[in-house]
């Protein structure tokens, strides 16, 4: 049903390709001209190809279409007098002829149907919404000859579609004929078991049905039961018929629907002589022929719609394919090309080829970039994401990557080869040949056949396949592919041969098209071209910065600007159709000063500078040509040399930012600082004034040799230039590494690479360079081993910061101690407590005491006790950070530090600590834990905190060990009052359901200020604010404020009875005074997310049938009478509309029986019944309250078979209604309220605040940048019933 069903996400590849060379645009960009059929397609605005395969059926229809623009505005009114109050506007008519003006008249490559979608009244969901067109045709003719009641065209669909057909039953006894005549709009075609539409026409009204045996039929002139045959025949041809083919079905042993895919054919001509009831006549009376078939592609629950038409007019241009324009050798010879050349690339998975061989097969040679991803996928029969993203990345970076082989045209959205440019009709134009024409082409002027090859069309040509905004030429041959399959023909239009068209109507789209709707068209047309222009120039305008050569100055192999203000250049926008000679024109007008040749390069910022590759000579090249997009860079010089040097350009010179590192001594440190050079100690320095390295950022040109490096640098020949060595570390390395140190590795570049480039040795940006002299290998930091140079740096930050706190966070910051102990990754921590006592001189102070070293983090809270007989590695512990001396226990590896509290969450440093084994059961911490707090009894449980800090879930295995419950160290757990419930066994939580204007639950309402059940009492509104989630609940009470209070838990096993669990919830001690005569005065309902969902029925019930589990939620209501409600049984609160406003009287419960009937007439008589009215004057609607909207209930269409004259049962139990118990439903008495409208006051006030809602979470994700992927699998939408609203023109 939607129009891109193709998988390529929208990468950033794509976009930042559309957007060079184009400047962002204020505005959207007009719609793009008719392609080369000439022909308009029409936008899917989400799910309406349904809608658009009719309508461009009806369009290429023209006699409807004529017969459409014969109503003037005399009959059909304005559309700019339909707010007018009193005017009669037929609304429908008039947006279906200004859609059909500007499919026929509008340079647009689709129209939208905005506009007419609105006149039936849909709003913006419905165009999402997947209908079927068959069930459209008939309501939109339905809607049509509505709409032109009391005109000239009130009969003309009458005319056009209507035939009849005569069901006769012949007596066998005494030869009686009763015949029964009936209209029809369209055949419906029986698929199943049949193989083409002529056997199914012989089926319906050739072959006879037969009532003998047990099936006799009542003759009324035998007045008896007798032997009887029927049969059917047309007695009425229209001059269009249409077919309309079941290929849905219904599999009753499966319960499912399936969509019927086998062969199933049909001619391009049919006679239907043999069918009717008078055959007497010519055989052109009988003759049809096909012009239009709907193809529907997909399953029963969804698909897309397109459609084959033959274009009868001649309006558009039908070209052949590209393979039909091909003599027959050349086709042999291409195919067999392409079989021996891409096939086996394609094997390869290479996607240079695939996207080559893609954009090699269209007729233009080029492929617009959004349509990319779904012709790859036709290709090869998989995604660019599934089958390339993971190894070339977006499909957009692999174009830019492949610029030797793609180009980018018609303004960045299309890519084409190099080696096959793009045809004139894609090229962009240029500045002297541009030519914009929006007005619709007549018929081809004599100049433009002249320059097209002459096409011989054969018989039968001018097919066109309209799929939504795409419009081509297909071979009526290809009508026989939609005979079978999943994608196959779903409708049939034939038209009878004897409708001829005038001459003066072929290529002619303005004929008999009102004067008033040409001048419309004519006027959008201009509109549009002026559009475009505007566009054309917005795109074509490239925003460049120009350098200029007075302020800069050549330095470490690139360009530097003498001064920093002029860093960032001089700003031009310029149009880059224009020439290179333009350009050079404007920036002389700009630098009037300028005196001799001016030269413009491409220039690019590096690292190490500007730099320059290609110079622009040809002053006849336009800047498009040229290769020149926005924020390009220009260089503006003499083309020789910069302030007295030679520059070098061209991507072989680009220069390389090197990081060129020299040793150096401590004594150095200050003067080397002074001048600006990085000195390196993390990695290379030394403690007292020992020697280090410097780092320095130089730059040269990538053509360069080392030798140049090394000369540029003035070192002398017998120094060495090393390379940082990337492979395996040594082990002396991994030595240093692990004791704190570092040790860094360099490789000697040999003789031979002294004469390679740094292009050829690919040096990049950011690359060292080590340079020593031979005497630096007299310090035992430089070590020469071969062609490998080890650099040792000793480390300072081996140590571990211990302060003592001997009193835990007592005493103030200025008398904690600290001291810095000498640490390695290997030290135990044991050693580094030793070392810190001895420091510290605390031997007589922690004599007998317990102390342990804990971490501290971020905010000062003492994490739990490190293993001491742990390293500092394996511990966890980083070196060059603090730990913290203090009183208590360290844990032994085989130990768990946790933390807990008794009754509740434990506030910040009120928890309790204890040390247990991890082996030890819940049973035996559990004891632990309430020994330590001298606790007895075994009415105690655990919990965990959950995410947000609070009692969680319970430890329900006792049994279980804390290792295998994944219970980590430094967990907090809660020792919770109360036995665990036994397995079985069900914890509900029970909320009574309170309403002030219901007298009934008076005796219900204790107070609730004086329970002693030990739970803190909660209270709950049912209506709240939009924000307030608790309080969120069906308006059960009509607007007054209903309350739901919290009355305790019961414990219950889940073989007991919903009777039982009533009992049992009345012992609570929040409802002691409560008194019913017996549990069925209780309602019992069950809240999901605090919302009410259903009642618990079945007195005799057990919990586990009701399905009920651990930690439901329920709601117990008192009831003035008894109540036992059946399974079909449905509690519904309606409540009638007020005449004339908007609003509702209080509403009032109703038990609405759906066990034998649970249609919408069976829930109206019953609504009927209660209020004392007739079934018709009532209208019905069922709220919403998420949504605050109302939906309407009404009869829908229902398909009736021919054979078995059964209906589908409609149920409002199902979709999309979906009836439960507690929905509000809405009444208007049409007898004495016009207001058709449901919705209240408060409803606008709650779709007021959905929709600030949602703009606030749109503006929350993008200032996040949270982008959502679509789910892989979506749920089904459920169905909704198809309907245009009509006003009444009688």
């Amino acid at each position: 049903m939607f129009g891109n069903l193709f998988e390529e996400e929208e990468e950033e590849g794509f976009s930042s390709i559309i957007s060079r060379g184009r400047v962002a645009k204020g505005g959207d960009e007009p719609p793009p001209p008719r392609g080369r059929s000439n022909l308009c397609g029409i936008k899917n605005q989400g799910g309406t190809c349904y809608l658009n395969s009719l309508l461009q059926t009806l369009l290429f229809t023209p006699e409807f279409r004529e017969e459409l623009f014969n109503l003037g505005p005399e009959e059909l009114g304005c559309l700019e007098d339909k707010e007018k109050p009193g005017a009669k506007v037929r609304v429908i008519p008039l947006e279906l002829q200004r859609l059909f003006t500007r499919l026929l008249l509008v340079d647009q490559q689709s129209a939208t149907t905005a506009d007419l979608t609105d006149s039936f009244g849909w709003n913006s969901s419905e165009g999402t919404n997947q209908h079927d067109v068959q069930e459209l045709n008939r309501i939109l003719f339905s809607a049509l000859e509505h709409s032109l009641v009391d005109t000239t065209g009130s009969t003309f669909i009458h005319r056009l579609y209507h035939g009849t057909i005569v069901n006769s039953i012949v007596c066998k006894e005494c030869g009686n004929v009763s015949q029964r005549q009936e209209d029809f709009l369209d055949l419906t075609m029986c698929v199943s078991g049949v193989s083409s539409l002529e056997e199914a026409l012989w089926n319906m009204f050739v072959e006879e049905e037969l009532f003998e045996g047990n099936n006799l039929y009542r003759c009324a002139q035998c007045d008896r039961l007798v032997t009887a045959a029927k049969s059917a025949k047309l007695r009425k041809l229209p001059p269009f018929m249409t077919m309309s083919l079941l290929r849905f079905s219904f599999d009753f042993t499966k319960c499912e629907r399936y969509k019927e895919t086998k062969r199933y054919s049909f001619p391009l001509t049919i006679n239907l002589k043999p069918f009717c009831e008078k055959n007497d006549e010519d055989d052109c009376d009988y003759s049809y022929e096909l012009f239009s078939v709907i193809i529907h592609k997909g399953g029963c629950y969804g698909g897309h719609y397109h459609v084959y038409i033959r274009d009868i007019d001649q309006l558009g241009q039908w070209e052949p394919p590209e393979e039909d324009r091909k003599p027959k050798m050349q086709q042999q010879q291409v195919r067999e090309e392409v079989k021996e050349v891409c096939e086996p690339k394609l094997k390869e998975d290479d996607p240079l080829s695939v996207l080559t061989a893609v954009i090699a097969q269209e007729p233009s040679k080029s492929v617009l970039l959004d349509q990319l991803g779904q012709k790859l996928m036709d290709k090869i029969g998989s995604s660019w994401s599934k089958k390339f993203r993971k190894h070339y990345g977006p499909i957009g970076k692999f174009l830019q990557s492949h610029n030797d082989v793609f180009l980018l045209v018609s303004n960045g959205t299309r890519v084409a080869l190099k080696a096959n440019p793009p045809s004139p009709v894609t090229e962009p134009p240029g500045p002297p040949e541009q030519t914009t024409n929006s007005d619709p082409p007549t018929a081809p002027d004599s100049g433009a056949a002249d320059k097209r090859p002459e096409l011989k069309l054969e018989q039968g040509s001018h097919w066109f396949d309209l799929n939504d905004s795409t419009v081509t030429s297909i071979r009526e041959s290809d009508i026989e592919k939609q005979f079978q399959g999943k994608e196959s023909a779903y409708m049939l239009f034939y038209r009878k041969t004897q409708l001829h068209r005038p001459s003066e109507a072929l290529n002619n789209p303005q004929y008999k098209v009102p004067h008033h709707l040409i001048q419309l068209a004519q006027e959008e047309n201009i509109r549009l071209r002026q559009t475009r222009e505007e566009c054309e120039a917005t795109n074509n305008t490239v925003e460049l910065r120009l350098h200029l050569a007075p302020c800069y100055r050549p330095e470490n192999g690139a360009l530097q600007p003498i001064s920093k203000e002029r860093n960032e250049g001089t700003a031009l926008s310029f149009d880059r159709r224009k020439t290179v000679g333009d350009l050079r024109l404007a920036i002389y007008q700009m630098q009037e000063l300028w005196e001799g040749d001016m030269a413009l390069t491409v220039a690019k910022s590096l690292p190490a500078g500007l730099h320059l590759y290609n110079t622009l000579i040809d002053d006849s090249v336009s800047l498009y040509s040229a290769g020149i997009y926005t924020n390009s860079d220009l260089f503006v010089w003499n083309g020789r040399e910069v302030c007295g040097v030679s520059i070098l350009t061209g991507a072989e010179w680009e220069p390389v930012l090197l990081n060129v590192v020299r040793p150096f001594m401590g004594e150095d440190r200050e003067q080397k600082l002074e001048e600006g050079v990085e000195c390196l100690e993390g990695r290379g320095g030394f403690e007292n004034g020992g020697p280090g390295l410097k780092k320095e950022a130089r730059g040269f040109a990538g053509g360069a040799t080392l030798w140049d490096v090394k000369e540029a640098l003035g070192e002398p020949k017998e120094s060495l230039l090393c390379q940082e060595h990337k492979g395996g570390r040594t082990e002396r390395q991994e030595q240093g590494a692990g004791e704190g140190g570092g040790a860094s590795g360099w490789r000697v570049f040999p003789p031979d690479d002294m004469q390679r480039t740094l292009k050829e040795l690919s040096l990049k940006d950011g690359d060292a360079l080590l340079v020593l002299e031979p005497h630096s290998f007299d310090s035992s930091a430089f070590t020469l081993n071969g062609d490998v140079v080890t650099v040792t740096t000793p480390s300072d930050c081996r140590w571990l910061q211990v302060e003592f706190r001997p009193h835990g966070d007592g005493e103030k910051e200025e008398e904690r101690r600290k001291i810095k102990v000498p640490a390695t990754g290997n030290m135990l921590l044991c050693e580094v407590k030793q070392r810190t006592v001895e420091e510290l001189q605390l031997q007589e102070q922690l004599s007998g005491a317990q102390y342990c070293l804990r971490q501290v983090d971020c905010t000062g809270k003492l994490l739990p006790p490190v293993c001491e007989e742990l390293s500092v590695r394996d511990a966890g512990v980083r070196l060059m950070t603090t730990l913290t001396l203090c009183p208590g226990n360290a844990p032994k590896a085989s130990q768990l530090f946790l933390h807990f509290s008794v009754g509740a969450a434990p506030s910040a440093g009120l928890e309790m600590d204890i040390i247990v084994e991890k082996t030890c059961t819940v049973k035996e911490c559990l004891k632990a834990m309430l020994d330590a707090v001298r606790l007895d009894g075994t009415c105690w449980h655990l919990r965990r905190l959950d995410w947000c800090e609070e009692v969680g879930e319970a430890l329900m295995d006792e049994d279980a060990s804390l290792s295998e419950l994944k219970i980590n160290n430094g967990e907090t757990l809660v020792v919770t009052e109360g036995q665990l419930p036994p397995k079985g066994f069900l914890k509900l939580s029970v909320w009574l359901y309170t309403d002030p204007r219901n007298n009934s639950t008076v005796s219900m309402q204790t107070d609730f200020n004086h329970t002693d059940n030990g739970h803190a009492e909660e209270q709950m509104p049912v209506e709240a604010t939009a924000g307030e989630t608790r309080g969120c609940l069906p308006h059960l009470c009509g607007g007054n404020m209903a309350e739901l209070r919290s009355v305790g838990q019961v414990e219950i096993s889940d073989e007991v009875s919903l009777e039982d669990l009533k009992i049992q919830v009345l012992t609570l001690p929040a409802l002691q005074d409560v008194c019913v005569p017996t549990t069925t005065f209780m309602r019992v309902w069950q809240l999901e997310g605090r919302r009410l969902v259903r009642i618990l029925r079945g007195q005799q019930q057990t919990l586990r049938k009701l399905k009920l589990t651990s930690g439901t939620e329920l709601c117990v209501q008192q009831l003035l009478t008894e109540e036992d409600l059946g399974p079909k049984e449905v509690l519904l609160n309606v409540k009638m509309g007020v005449p004339g406003k908007r609003c509702y009287y209080p509403p009032e419960e109703l038990v609405w029986d759906a066990s034998r009937d649970s249609s919408p007439r069976s829930l109206r008589t019953c609504l009927a019944a209660h209020y004392g009215l007739s079934p018709d004057s009532l209208r019905l609607a069922k709220h919403q309250p998420d949504k605050h909207t109302w939906e309407e209930m009404s009869n829908w269409n229902q398909q009736v078979s021919k054979r078995k004259k059964k209906k589908k049962a409609e149920s409002l139990l199902g979709a999309p209604f979906h009836l439960k118990d507690g929905d509000i439903i809405g009444i208007k008495n049409l007898l004495i309220d016009n207001n058709k409208d449901f919705s209240t006051l408060e409803d606008e006030e709650g779709q007021q605040r959905l929709r600030e809602q949602a703009e606030q979470r749109r503006k929350g994700e993008q200032a996040a940048g949270s982008l959502k992927k679509a789910e892989t699998t979506k749920s089904r939408k459920p169905e909704v019933a198809l309907s245009i609203n009509v006003g009444v023109f009688r």
